[in-house]
């Protein structure tokens, strides 16, 4: 979660086992999550991290009613990625509904319970690539 809007935030990973609570930045129209301590920082999640909410999670919904989903866990998805200039970032519940991470309500605890696994790549160092290599010199007797 550091969605498009948020790039003129300051920004750090999440941790394992910390709480986030959800904030409107300044200077942006954009919700998201941030620390208690850093209010100010923007903190990115990655797809699959696993959230666990103090209370039923509680979002706006299209007519600026708010709602309370029936779940105190998510995970952060994506929606959309296609389609730019827009939010991308959701929390996506255990019966396989979504909500947008823009449309939380402030105020609300969560805390980091995994972050996902992230496939390091090898970095090998590259190999030559040689094209019509030379062909070995015939062997003459004189």
């Amino acid at each position: 979660m550091c969605d498009y809007s948020l790039h003129a935030v300051a920004t750090r990973p999440a941790k394992a086992g910390e709480t986030l609570i959800s904030t409107t930045f300044r200077g942006t129209s954009t919700k998201g999550f941030a620390s208690a301590a850093e209010p100010e920082v923007a903190v990115c999640l990655l797809p699959g991290t696993e959230l666990a909410f103090a209370d039923n999670v509680r979002y706006d919904s299209r007519w600026f009613w708010t709602r309370r989903s029936a779940f105190r866990v998510g995970k952060l998805g994506e929606i959309d990625r296609h389609l730019p200039d827009r939010h991308h970032d959701t929390i996506e519940f255990p019966d396989g509904s979504h909500v947008l991470v823009t449309l939380l309500r402030e105020g609300q605890r969560a805390t980091v319970l995994q972050l996902p696994a992230v496939q390091q790549r090898e970095r090998a160092a590259p190999r030559p690539v040689v094209i019509n290599p030379p062909l070995p010199r015939p062997i003459t007797t004189d």
